[in-house]
């Protein structure tokens, strides 16, 4: 049931589970984005008609949190054809310090005004 080599054996597991990581990778960028799409329709459309407040301020945060959510599941699949490639031919594919200033940028903009909005908002 094995290869015909042994000695290669441990290479290609490690090559597998490389592989099936980097898949698991993809699937919680697309995770994330599901759930920021998912905060973007709770933020935006549900919490200004429970609080009967100013909409503005929560479509605003909804946009945001919208906006992210599609960055990410977008975003991650790109990453992932990038990163599959770089694997195939045996290299390695750092995140750019773009995405993570950008997304670490996002998160604290889309973090200070939630507690803004909830903190002083009616």
């Amino acid at each position: 049931m094995g290869s015909a080599d042994p000695a290669r054996e441990p290479a290609i597991d490690a090559s597998r589970r490389t592989f099936l990581a980097e898949e698991r990778t993809f699937l919680a960028w697309v995770r994330s984005g599901l759930a920021a799409i998912a905060v973007s329709l709770g933020v935006g459309r549900v919490l200004p008609v429970l609080l009967d407040s100013n909409r503005l301020a929560y479509r605003l945060l909804g946009i945001g949190y919208g906006v992210l959510g599609v960055f990410l599941v977008v975003y991650g699949a790109i990453r992932q054809r990038v990163v599959e490639r770089q694997l195939g031919a045996g290299g390695f594919a750092p995140l750019p310090l773009w995405v993570v200033a950008g997304l670490g940028g996002a998160g604290l903009v889309l973090g200070t005004a939630t507690l803004a909005t909830l903190l002083f908002g009616p």
